[in-house]
């Protein structure tokens, strides 16, 4: 889980809101919104997944009507899966490019155009000639040997070498969306090699995902402490933590709206709450497993992380700001431009570049392999739970199946307008289905089946608790989570904004695709809930009291589990007073 939550966003997207909405002052938002949104949902998750043992359609058999909720999470995933892939991949070739002895971004080489510079270019300014202020082109003042005027310089539009790299090289971008090109085939490859290393983690299930994650959750954090030392020993970088989180801290921010709704979406996005995952991941656990430390743990070290990461980003990036002599505002900026161009520039201007390149790209991919683990085992995880049978003896080939089929699926993504797919997936997909979802799964639990009597499931796990224990979790769940989902949602749909890359706005059927994508998401929602109460036998108010009352004949309820976990406990207390060994003796049974 703590793969499944520190992710990509905690490196490039967490130090850059920060710096956004305030500087340190925005660690208040941050901190309320965990404890008010994120915890309550994650505890809920995974309290969900570990008392059913089933993944994030088959357990909404508690509450048939909103199973359609669980098909829209696994949905959303696998759009997910297919671009998150295609970013893993874009840290792969900047990995085998960081072996060579001058990085190739380093300098402006026979790739770059006219545009192409590692400092500022003087345009024209003003300057003082016989007593009279005039305003002339740079080559004039520098061949008359004048000084130009404070405030007066107009720069050229340049761009730093690893900008262009990035788009002329790497990604070979296309002007739009409307001109695809060809298949980058070198990123191509890349997109394949991360999917066999999916695949080769994936091919036993948790069994063997579960050993890998312990290498790609724990490493990036060393490689974090290694950056952070690195980055705290150069010139510049107290003016890159100051500017993270220190003297530019600006307590008024608080008073804007933005920051709180940032808060929330970063807590949200962050925790990979409502996506199927946590619910898939948690349903692998022991019965009794005590899922509550386990959802403190993991959002604590998932928030931990995104602090500690802005350290390391902003003591490189205040290096950078010192050399180019710029001030750090000019180097900093959120998501691909951030990872691949503001970052791998820092990079190229350190001793033995390579190395810390290498180490950079590294940890990007790390982070991006254990998140995208866990995605495709919510997928797997789903398969199992409706065909059990035939996962079990083609467990292998399924999973191979899935991770080929993504992959052809992924292949528009490394087109030359590949980037622009990436972005288009990532703002339809990972924005406003996944609350409308999560705001119907914490209402379906609560009001439908019942927050007193899931309460009652969760202390069967995890043993009796006070009523003061309980008092906080009552109060989010049935009151604040709730509100401050359906407030973020309405916030998110108000304030919606075509797509764009940069400067480059997206055609009308590029919009209208993506609203195709999220539409296809949610749909099942109403579509189940129809079918469900069109087989459904007597009135809506019969239905509502058959299927939240004790019902064999419609599924193995939560409750036959408590009553039947309650005759084994019995069963095994009479065995050890009469001193049968049940375990080595089954006959006894």
């Amino acid at each position: 889980m703590v793969g499944y939550a520190v992710g990509l966003g905690n490196v490039w997207r967490f130090p850059y809101l920060t710096y956004q909405n305030g500087g340190g002052a925005f660690l208040i938002p941050y901190t309320l919104m965990l404890a008010l949104a994120g915890l309550p949902l994650f505890f809920m998750e995974c309290s969900l997944g570990q008392f059913a043992s089933l993944g994030p359609i088959s357990i909404w058999r508690i509450l048939p009507l909103f199973q359609g909720v669980g098909i829209t999470m696994v949905i959303i995933s696998t759009f997910v899966a297919i671009y998150y892939n295609v970013i893993i991949a874009y840290a792969l070739y900047y990995l085998f490019a960081s072996f060579q002895k001058v990085l190739p971004w380093s300098d402006c080489f026979s790739w770059a155009d006219e545009f192409c510079s590692k400092t500022r270019l003087v345009k024209d300014c003003n300057a003082t000639l016989d007593g009279e202020i005039i305003h002339a082109n740079y080559s004039f003042i520098t061949s008359n040997n004048l000084t130009c005027i404070n405030d007066t310089i107009n720069y050229k539009p340049v761009q730093f070498p690893s900008e262009q790299y990035w788009n002329k090289v790497a990604l070979q971008r296309s002007p739009g969306l409307d001109e695809t090109g060809n298949i980058v085939w070198y990123l191509a490859l890349c997109l394949l090699l991360s999917w066999m290393i999916v695949g080769a983690a994936l091919f036993k299930g948790i069994k063997s995902s579960g050993k890998v994650v312990y290498f790609t959750a724990l490493f990036p954090y060393v490689i974090l402490l290694i950056l952070l030392v690195r980055g705290a020993t150069l010139e510049g970088a107290l003016d890159g933590i100051e500017y993270y989180i220190g003297k530019q801290s600006n307590i008024t921010k608080l008073m804007e709206a933005e920051v709180w709704k940032d808060a929330a979406t970063q807590i949200f996005y962050s925790l990979s709450v409502a996506w199927g995952g946590l619910v898939a991941l948690s349903s692998y656990n022991k019965f009794h497993n005590n899922c509550y430390s386990d959802a403190i743990f993991v959002c604590v070290t998932n928030c931990l992380t995104s602090v500690f990461a802005g350290f390391a980003i902003f003591s490189v990036l205040g290096h950078m700001a010192f050399v180019l002599k710029r001030p750090v505002s000019e180097v900093v900026d959120s998501g691909f431009d951030l990872a691949f161009v503001a970052y791998p520039e820092a990079l190229s201007k350190l001793p033995v570049s390579p190395l810390w390149s290498f180490l950079f790209f590294f940890m990007l991919l790390l982070l991006g392999l254990d998140s995208q683990f866990a995605t495709i085992e919510t997928l797997t995880t789903t398969i199992q739970d409706i065909y059990p049978k035939m996962m079990k003896k083609l467990r292998i080939p399924i999973t191979l199946g899935v991770c080929v089929l993504l992959f052809f699926l992924g292949l528009i993504c490394v087109t030359q307008a590949g980037i622009y797919w990436v972005n288009l997936i990532d703002h339809f997909c990972a924005g406003w289905g996944i609350l409308f979802a999560a705001v119907l799964e914490i209402i379906g639990i609560v009001y439908i089946y019942g927050g007193n009597r899931f309460i009652e499931d969760i202390e069967m796990m995890i043993g009796k608790k006070s009523c003061f224990f309980w008092m906080w979790w009552r109060m989010c769940w049935f009151f604040i989570t709730p509100v401050l989902l359906v407030a973020i949602l309405v916030w998110s749909l108000v304030t919606f904004s075509a797509p764009t890359y940069g400067s480059v706005l997206y055609p009308t059927w590029g919009t209208a695709v993506g609203w195709c994508m999220i539409i296809f998401c949610v749909i099942w929602i109403p579509i189940v809930a129809v079918v469900k109460i069109l087989k459904a036998e007597g009135n809506l108010f019969q239905v509502r009291i058959q299927h939240s009352g004790h019902c064999p004949q419609f599924c193995f309820s939560w409750h036959c589990q408590e009553c039947l976990c309650l005759f084994l406990k019995s069963m095994l207390n009479i065995s050890r007073f009469y001193h049968l060994d049940l375990y080595t003796k089954p006959h006894l049974w």
